[in-house]
């Protein structure tokens, strides 16, 4: 078991793997290779970039924690394929930081801290980049979240977007026991790889604005939450899936809501 010599801090999230053998499945999950790029948010104690080293052409890290760089510099002193970044990575230009990199697939791996999991995700998202494949670590109640299915009180705006861009798998569960310090839940380990042929969508902003519209008084229907867009289109959308304007946006499959957004902007 890994054992750390540092002072944890709350305020980034801080709970670092003490398994190897958890860290070891969690590079198998991604299927990286020796010709790919890896990013990772959150090194910590280094177990899993060391890992990912091993494996991977290139890490590229980055680290808010700057008390943690003489405990990095000594764990990863036996590498020269890994960079870390000493600064926050919401905050980060990723397209500029990994421009002189090369390699054949673009990968993130990290267990993140738990409370910028989706704005992490949504810098993914949105960035100019293709992730072949994301592996994070999340809440077990976020990995429900991220992939469930219409019609689940998990379902929201975030399931929508995330499986529009992926095929969303959780892969397996780390126990809570498994950390340092001991978190109040247990994690799991959830894989996105990027889908190939994504349905046509006419703007993507559009279409995000679409989703978090609709679901933004989870108790009201499409019409309530919808009022402010053109209703007789939406209605027209919904009636070819069999749904009418009393439907509520969790019994929605994305395909529907890209007909929505694809259908109101050009009506706009």
């Amino acid at each position: 078991m890994e054992k750390y010599d540092v002072q944890f801090k709350k305020r980034f999230g801080q709970n670092f793997l003490k398994d190897p053998t958890i860290v070891k499945r969690i590079v198998d999950v991604s299927g990286v290779t020796d010709q790919s790029l890896v990013v990772e948010v959150g090194p910590g104690g280094a177990i899993l970039t060391r890992e990912l080293a091993s494996r991977a052409g290139n890490v590229l890290a980055y680290e808010i924690d700057e008390d943690l760089r003489d405990e990095l510099d000594k764990r990863l002193s036996s590498f020269d394929n890994v960079k870390v970044l000493f600064q926050d990575f919401l905050e980060s230009n990723l397209e500029s930081d990994i421009q002189n990199y090369s390699y054949d697939k673009l990968f993130f791996i990290s267990n993140v801290p738990y409370y910028i999991t989706t704005p992490i995700l949504m810098k993914i998202i949105f960035s100019k980049l293709h992730f072949h494949k994301i592996v994070m670590m999340v809440q077990k109640e976020v990995g429900d979240r991220f992939s469930t299915s219409p019609g689940n009180r998990e379902y929201g705006s975030i399931t929508v977007l995330l499986n529009y861009y992926y095929d969303v798998k959780k892969e397996f569960v780390v126990s809570r026991k498994q950390f340092i310090p001991e978190p109040n839940v247990d994690s799991v380990i959830v894989s996105f790889t990027e889908k190939e042929n994504k349905l046509p969508l006419t703007d993507s902003v559009f279409f995000e604005k679409v989703i978090r519209d609709s679901f933004q008084f989870k108790r009201k229907n499409i019409k309530n939450n919808l009022k402010n867009y053109n209703l007789e289109i939406v209605e027209s959308v919904l009636k070819s899936y069999g749904f009418d304007l009393n439907a509520r946006a969790e019994m929605l499959d994305v395909k529907v809501f890209v007909d929505l957004a694809n259908a109101l902007y050009k009506n706009k």
